[in-house]
Order: C-alpha cells, then sequence, then structure tokens
C-alpha cells in the first residue's frame, strides 16, 4: 500500500491510498458522505490481488483531503476532483461509488460529453433515495457534534446507529475516521459545512436533483451495476425496482443481510459482486 497524493488546483489535495500495480486497469473507489478512504474494509486490496490497480480516495472535506474554506461540496464540486484526477491518471477507470461516491460517478460520467470512465459501479444508491434513510444518516452526522471522550464512546455510537452489524472488538479501523483535537475529544473527520449544505436542499430543489440523476443514468454508455444493501434503508426494493425500470441496462446484485453500509456491512460478498462484474466487463 502507498499513500499518494493528486493536486487539484494549489495547496489543494486529494489524498489516496493504492493498491496493485500500477500499470494495471485502474479502479477507483469514491466513498459515501461523512466516511473517509478507510470505509472500505479490504475490498480494494483484494481487487488489486486480482490484477487491478486500486485507488482509494478521501473525497474533498473528509479525512486527509483538503477541505473547502467557502463549503464547496456540491456533486459538481466532487465531479471536478473526480475528472481532475482521472486526467492526471490518463486511464479511463473503473468507478467503484458509495453514496456520495456513486452520484459523484454518476452525475460525472452520465454528463460527460466523452465517456471518462470505462465501469461504473453504484455501491446502495440510486437517483431516487428513500426520504427516512436520508434523514437517519442526517441525524447521524448531526450528533455528536461536539466529539467523543474515547473511541469507546465513538464505537457505542456506530453501534446504536447499524445495529445490524455485529460489534467489532478492533477499533483501529474506526480510529482513522476520528482525529483527536487540542480539547482532548475524538470528532469525526469530515467538514460540517458540507452536512449543513445538503441540509438545506429544499424539497422542489430534491425533485429537481431526481430528474437529472435520471438523466445522467439513462445517458451511460458504460457498464453499469448497483450493488443493493439488502435491508438498506436508502434503496428500498420499489426505489431498486423503479430504477431498473427507468433504467434496464444497469445491472442490479443484493447482498443480503447488508445495510446502506453494504461494504463494511458485508465485505466479503460485496467485493466478490465487484470482483465478478469486472473480470467480466473490464
Amino acid at each position: 500500500m502507498q499513500t499518494i497524493k493528486f493536486e487539484i488546483y494549489p495547496n489543494f489535495f486529494i489524498v489516496a491510498d493504492t493498491y496493485g500495480d500500477l500499470n494495471n486497469k485502474p479502479v477507483l473507489f469514491l466513498h459515501g458522505g461523512g466516511q473517509t478512504r478507510h470505509s472500505w474494509g479490504d475490498s480494494a486490496k483484494i481487487v488489486a490481488e486480482h490484477g487491478y490497480y486500486s485507488i482509494v480516495l478521501d473525497a474533498r472535506g473528509h479525512g486527509d483531503s483538503s477541505w473547502s474554506e467557502n463549503g464547496e461540496y456540491r456533486i459538481e464540486d466532487f465531479g471536478k476532483d473526480l475528472k481532475a484526477i482521472i486526467h492526471q491518471l490518463g486511464k479511463s477507470p473503473a468507478l467503484v461509488g458509495a453514496s456520495m461516491g456513486g452520484l459523484t460517478s454518476l452525475i460525472a460520467e452520465g454528463e460527460a460529453d466523452k465517456s471518462i470512465a470505462s465501469v461504473i459501479v453504484l455501491v446502495d444508491i440510486a437517483p431516487k433515495a428513500e426520504q427516512k434513510g436520508i434523514e437517519r444518516i442526517f441525524a447521524f452526522m448531526s450528533s455528536n457534534k461536539h466529539g467523543f471522550t474515547s473511541i469507546d464512546e465513538a464505537a457505542e455510537a456506530v453501534a446504536a446507529y447499524l445495529p445490524n452489524r455485529p460489534k467489532p472488538q478492533d477499533h483501529s479501523r474506526l480510529e482513522k475516521n476520528l482525529r483527536l483535537r487540542a480539547d482532548g475529544r475524538y470528532y469525526w473527520h469530515w467538514d460540517m459545512k458540507m452536512l449543513e449544505l445538503w441540509k438545506s436542499i429544499t424539497p422542489d430543489q430534491q425533485i429537481k436533483n431526481e430528474t437529472r440523476m435520471y438523466n445522467a443514468a439513462k445517458n451511460l454508455k458504460v457498464p453499469t451495476m448497483i450493488v443493493r444493501g439488502g435491508i438498506s434503508d436508502v434503496v428500498s426494493d420499489k426505489v431498486m425496482a423503479e430504477f431498473l425500470d427507468e433504467v434496464p441496462h444497469v445491472r442490479s446484485v443484493n447482498v443480503s443481510g447488508a445495510g446502506h453500509m453494504v461494504a463494511g456491512d458485508s465485505n466479503h460478498a460485496f467485493t466478490n459482486a465487484v470482483l465478478e462484474f469486472l473480470k467480466e466487463v473490464y
């Protein structure tokens, strides 16, 4: 594993971990909102072991990547970063995007005049989502603004948010998503300005966004798959059916027992689904 930086513009960097041979076909992993590059479990490493070059990004405003002083966290801003990274790679990668990362991939590729990617994998995200699931995510992200007294306290908060997931005994991966500040408390390592922007979206704007996402999805020319968590409260059976009805060329896979955080809930099944698709179309 090697950690690298992509300079998007002067003094603004996107940090990434890479696995595998640089000369192999690239696979970019784009995490969800409020997560970091450490949210994928062993997926990137295993994909690299099967002959790909895995790149796991911290999106702007997350983890070790630069945070926007002006709160520039629109889907276009994340897309601009993605296009700059792909330009620097000099190759059209496979994009594996969870939630926010999936929407970024969908818009960046679906609205491009010329394809920038070779494959799209949407991880538990579709142009339309269940509002209750989104509200639950926002509620979790809004809580604990004042941090945690310990990593164990943060682990308890995650366990309450993800009751379907067994409690891990090792908190080393969780610790990578937290930062110890000068006040002695641990904080999630993402920019609160981002959540404020997302929560300000009006119902009318949301409808326009859904239409835009559907139009982008219908315009996809590259092989595309959606991996849904079988018990997801964001992409329900109904949402999935509507998406596949509107965009029938998209392949679908259900990971039973997994919620919205598919890679974390069932990493082995998720990774196998991605690998099988990549081997077939990429």
